[in-house]
This record gives structure tokens, sequence and C-alpha cells, in this order.
């Protein structure tokens, strides 16, 4: 490999990072930390685990996590502060995995795209397999892990009731993040969003003390710090990754209908990153190559569930054993998925 050549996929990666920059930090990547940081710090432990705890009916706890992401247009890496939040305030690894895995599989901006692009098979299929897969990873996930699992050290909650203005807050928040996937135009956009965040720093003062206040901006640092830098590692690092895996070769591999090409459809969608609704145009583009549709599948399920970046942050979440029974979780259910669409559906 010649030294031009590195410098290239040194630039590829550099690329990548500053695409992800432009298209993530402001209106996804920030909005989802302070989002993780008002949940971690400023909602009461007992709100969570009241959906998520290990505590709670299976048929609450996972039907609300398994469709809880439907608004929010979120990214396998943009979900790892949500994730982390919730986790981290006590929900059982089991409905926060189901969770983990739904959200950025089947918001409701995604899953009409991909039936518009794709075909409605495949965006039907997308949606009911996005929930189904979710429940099971998590009742895997708890069935091994969550008798080991015990209590999650959160920090210091200042109510043992909520918070009277939690649910507005959540709401304030939630809007900020969501708008502008609605919303395209960067003036109206302006409009709007502007008005929302002075609105939620007013409220916030407003309602919050400031010892509530500084703990909300500490932890959402603390989740910034821990996840941000191994974030832009992983896209360096996923950018050249996707140079060095031209489309051609992927095609090749997965056009045909054998056990192989369910694999590396699910395997090759875990490693690259995918942002909001970009994985439909490539996957896409490699349909007409000649992609069949359960590779597609498989590749529309794994992808927005994982990326090399979200794996390594993952990793650091969960911890290396879980985080890769997670991982593994995910590419295996996909292929069964993609098999399942094309031998038993079609």
């Amino acid at each position: 490999m010649t030294q031009d050549y590195l410098i290239h996929l040194v630039n590829v990666g550099l690329q990548s990072v500053q695409e992800y920059l432009a298209l993530h930090v402001l209106l996804c990547l920030i909005p989802a930390f302070f989002l993780a940081g008002a949940i971690a710090s400023l909602f009461s432990k007992e709100s969570v685990l009241k959906y998520f705890g290990a505590s709670t009916p299976k048929y609450i706890s996972y039907s609300v996590a398994a469709v809880s992401g439907c608004l929010l247009a979120v990214c396998s890496c943009t979900v790892l502060p949500l994730f982390a939040g919730i986790y981290k305030r006590g929900a059982g690894i089991g409905p926060a995995t189901t969770f983990l895995f739904s959200a950025p599989a089947i918001n409701i901006l995604a899953i009409v795209y991909t039936a518009k692009i794709l075909g409605y098979d495949i965006g039907a299929a997308r949606a009911v397999g996005a929930i189904l897969l979710s429940v099971i990873i998590g009742l895997i996930m708890h069935a091994v892990y969550e008798k080991n699992n015990g209590g999650h050290n959160g920090i210091k909650t200042f109510n043992s009731e909520e918070h009277a203005h939690t649910v507005q807050l959540f709401l304030l928040l939630l809007a900020i993040l969501v708008i502008p996937e609605i919303i395209k135009s960067w003036i109206y956009l302006a409009l709007v969003e502007i008005p929302l965040i002075a609105i939620t720093v007013y409220l916030s003062f407003k309602w919050y003390s400031k010892e509530e206040r500084e703990s909300w901006m500490q932890e959402t640092w603390f989740l910034v710090k821990m996840i941000a830098p191994l974030l832009l590692v992983g896209v360096f690092f996923a950018g050249i990754l996707v140079e060095l895996l031209p489309s051609e070769i992927v095609v090749k591999y997965v056009g045909g209908g054998n056990l192989l090409s369910y694999l590396i459809a699910s395997v090759a969608a875990a490693l690259m990153y995918f942002s909001t609704l970009t994985e439909v145009p490539i996957i896409s583009a490699l349909t007409l190559l000649g992609m069949a549709k359960g590779p597609a599948l498989s590749m529309l399920l794994a992808g927005p569930a994982l990326s090399l970046p979200s794996m390594i942050v993952i990793n650091r979440i969960m911890g290396i054993q879980k985080g890769l029974s997670y991982i593994g979780l995910v590419v295996v259910m996909a292929m069964i998925s993609g098999i399942a669409f094309d031998y038993y559906i079609l």
C-alpha cells in the first residue's frame, strides 16, 4: 500500500468525520446529549423503573421499549446517549437493549421512506421485524444477564417523587430533537427551533434549582466525554472501511439467496455507518445492482441498529461481554429475518 494511498485513506476518514460533524452535531447529537443528561439527572429513578425496570411486567416494559422509538429520528450513534441515560438510571438490561435496537430501526420517517423507495413489502417487513427482533433480543439479554446485573449506580436524584415539570421538559427536548427531521427548510427550521430552544432554556431556569441545573449539565458533559471521542474515532475508521469495501464487492456476495449472502449482508451493514434515512438510498442502489430482497432486509435491520462507532461505545457502556452478546444477537437475528423474508414470505 503506497504512501499516497494511505494519505488518501486518512483524508477519506477525516472527510467522514467532517461530514458527520456537519450533519449530526448541531441538530442531532447535542439535543440527544442534553435529553440523555436530563433523563439521567432530573428524572427520578422510579420514573424509569416504572416502564423499563427489571421488576416491571414484561408486557409493559418491552412493549414501551419496542415502540418508543417511533417518533425518534435517531441513528445507531445518536441513540447511544439516550440508551446510556436510561440504562444508568436503572433500566433492566432487557428493556434497555430492546430500546437500543428499536429506536433507530422503527422511526416513522425511516419506515415510510423505506416503503416508498424499496417497496411496501420490505417497508412492512422492516417495521414488524424491528419490533419483534427488539423484543427477542431484549428477552435473551434479560435471560442471560439480568440475574447478575445488579443495580446501576446513578447520580443523585433530587426528589423521590417525579418533578412536577419533568414531562414538560422531556417533551420540549424531544421536540428539539425531532423537528429537524420534519422541517427541512433552514429558514422555517430556524423560525421554529430558535424560539423553542429559548423557551426551553427559560423554563429550565424557572422550573429547576441551580443544583438541579448543574447536575443536568454535569451529567450531559459526562456523557459527551464518554461517548463523543469514541464516536468520532469510529466514524473515521468506518469511512475508511467503506472506501476499502466498495459496493460492487458487497453486491458480488449478496446477490444470491445462499446462507453466506445473508451473513455478509448483516455483518457488512453492522460495520458500516448509516445516518438516519441514508441506509435506504444506499441499499436501493445495491438492489438495483442485483442484491436480493432478503439480504436487503438483513441490511435494513442490522445497519441502523449497529455501526462500527456504536459498537465501540456499546461495549464501553455495557461492558465487553454484554456488548459483544448484543452485537452478535443483532447480526444473527437480522440474518434470520432476511432468510425468513425470502423463503417464507415471498
